[in-house]
């Protein structure tokens, strides 16, 4: 279940059509029948989830014709709502909720939404918890490369990654993914980070990253991936890697 903010009350439930980019509903959207002008779909019933609104605040009384039309969407998911998008929902008794990492959501899903709770539930997916673990050694941090046959996430770089088991805690789940994917003893962690959600196929994987700063290290790879190379930081977006890896070691690095 994600958790966001509460906009506009009301719960819905629905299929999700996903626009990827700002959208406008003065312009981007018939009033009368729900049509959206690029053709992508219908809103009418849909979940409509796109990370803000723009444009004209007579994009708002659109909204309300859509309801009065009986063709307004069952519900509006936004990153970040705006004044437009606001009002819109408000006066058009649209349910509506903010704060929601929309990355994690995919066209043609089936969610509920809780706007009085401010909470998207995704049917069908399931939510794993693992760790990722950059470690650094002389200002370069440890990237691994995955198979093109891995089950999850294959053929990308990545941090030092893994599941947490059952009864583990992050901390030590992070230490036991590290010694046995590359066979190096480390402690406790320098630094932890916030933690992410990433989402692959029918996965959500809430990740939790930690630095360890160390003098030295010689990684002895096991069969979960299949090359290694220390990278300066800044190289990282250079790189195929799982989504907000760079992100969070710059994050944990203060730079």
């Amino acid at each position: 279940m994600l958790k966001g903010r509460s906009i506009s009350p009301g719960k819905a439930r629905g299929q999700v059509l996903k626009l990827e980019e700002p959208f406008s509903f003065l312009g981007g959207v018939d009033g009368s029948t729900g049509e959206l002008t690029s053709g992508k779909g219908n809103v009418a019933g849909r979940v409509l989830v796109f990370p803000a609104g723009k444009g004209s605040t007579v994009g708002s009384y659109v909204m309300y014709d859509l309801a009065v039309h009986g063709k307004a969407p069952a519900a509006v998911i936004n990153s970040n709502a705006e004044t437009i998008v606001t009002t819109g929902a408000v006066i058009s008794s649209i349910p509506m909720v903010d704060r929601i990492d929309v990355s994690l959501l995919s066209d043609g899903d089936t969610v509920t939404v809780d706007a009085d709770g401010g909470t998207v539930d995704i049917e069908g997916v399931d939510t794993i918890e693992s760790v990722s673990s950059a470690i650094l050694v002389d200002g370069k941090v440890l990237m691994l490369k995955r198979p093109d046959t891995a089950r999850s996430f294959p053929g990308v770089w990545s941090l030092v990654a893994g599941k947490i088991e059952y009864g583990e805690s992050p901390v030590e789940a992070s230490v036991r993914e590290i010694m046995e994917e590359t066979g190096i003893h480390v402690h406790a962690p320098d630094r932890s980070g916030k933690m992410v959600a990433v989402r692959e196929k029918n996965t959500v994987w809430k990740v939790y990253p930690f630095l360890f700063r160390l003098k030295s290290a010689e990684p002895k790879l096991n069969h979960e991936n299949v090359g290694f190379e220390w990278v300066d930081p800044k190289d990282i977006p250079s790189r195929k890697t799982v989504r907000h890896t760079h992100e969070a070691v710059v994050a944990m690095l203060d730079i």
